[in-house]
């Protein structure tokens, strides 16, 4: 199926399925005239793209086990795995912005919110994860776990 077909069947535009495309999420080879050809399993994999980002998965994370998933005879034991990761990872982001909330709140109505909570000589740095941050052209920066 063309390329226009495929974004109406799947509810996206042709520029995200391109995009998708050009990062190696789906894959469609090219007619004799240039256009693109899909085949018609990937309505159904883009589907799973939507829903995996609905539930926060980055594209990175979605591309890193989409084939392990796709080729999996029991995708729920694999889909339970990434679920129970990604939960840990949002817990651990949790305690971070925790911890960064309750600081922010020491320094509120403080003659200098910016000093060190405590002695006021210096700059602390912020509660961050060492987690890169990666950005696309799909939206705003995501966390990779």
């Amino acid at each position: 199926m063309r390329i226009g077909e495929l974004a109406a069947q799947a509810g996206m535009t042709r520029e995200t399925i391109r995009f998708y495309e050009k990062v190696g999420l789906v894959a469609g080879r090219r007619l004799p005239n240039g256009y693109r050809d899909f085949p018609p399993e990937t309505v159904t994999w883009l589907q799973y793209i939507r829903t995996a980002q609905a539930l926060g998965f980055s594209l990175a994370e979605i591309a890193r086990n989409g084939e392990k998933l796709r080729e999996a005879p029991d995708t729920a034991v694999g889909l339970s795995a990434l679920f129970e990761e990604k939960i840990r990872v949002i817990d651990a982001r949790i305690t971070e912005l925790t911890a960064l909330r309750a600081d922010l709140a020491t320094r509120v109505n403080t003659g200098c919110p910016l000093r060190a909570a405590g002695n006021g000589s210096s700059v602390k740095p912020p509660v961050t994860s060492q987690v890169p941050v990666k950005g696309g052209a799909d939206g705003p920066p995501q966390r990779e776990p």
